[in-house]
This record gives C-alpha cells, structure tokens and sequence, in this order.
C-alpha cells in the first residue's frame, strides 16, 4: 500500500510535524484518521505503511506509540460488576 493510499488526508504525516504534541492529541488525530479510512482498505496493513513511513523516524515520537498500539489486539473483556461485586462472594 502507497502512502497516499495509507493516509490520504494526511492526518498522520501533519500529526508527526506538530511540536509538543500529547498521546491524548495523537489518539484523537488517529481516531479521526481512522474514520475516514476506506472501508476496501485494510487498518492494519495502512499502520503499517505509516509505521514504515514516519515511524522509523521517529521512534519516540507518541503517534509512533498510537500506532503500535492500533496493531495490537485489545484484550479479552472481563466481566466486572454484578451481584458478587455489589454483596461480595460471602453472598
């Protein structure tokens, strides 16, 4: 995939030029970059290009982390609250 194809708005490549920028601002530009993504193209396959692409130059850079984390799959939900949570197991 071409980085035209990967972040055709350039949401991403302007995020990696803002100074000072937070991990809660670069999860929001990802969000945003993430809605407009064609449905025919495949999330995981664009990260990749843009990890490839800007990524490698900035490895400390938090969009970098945002990235990687988009990668990894979200872990199982566990059930919390309920009955038990609310009397203890003692019943």
């Amino acid at each position: 995939m071409d980085l035209g194809e990967a972040d055709p708005k350039g949401l991403v490549r302007e995020s990696y030029r803002i100074d000072g920028i937070t991990p809660g601002e670069c999860r929001s530009i990802f969000m945003d970059w993430a809605l407009s993504v064609p449905v025919e193209l495949s999330v995981p396959d664009a990260v990749r290009t843009l990890i490839a692409r800007y990524g490698a130059d900035a490895p400390d850079h938090p969009m970098t982390a945002v990235l990687h984390e988009a990668l990894t799959a979200p872990e199982h939900p566990r059930r919390r609250g309920g009955r038990a949570a609310r009397v203890g197991l003692d019943g």
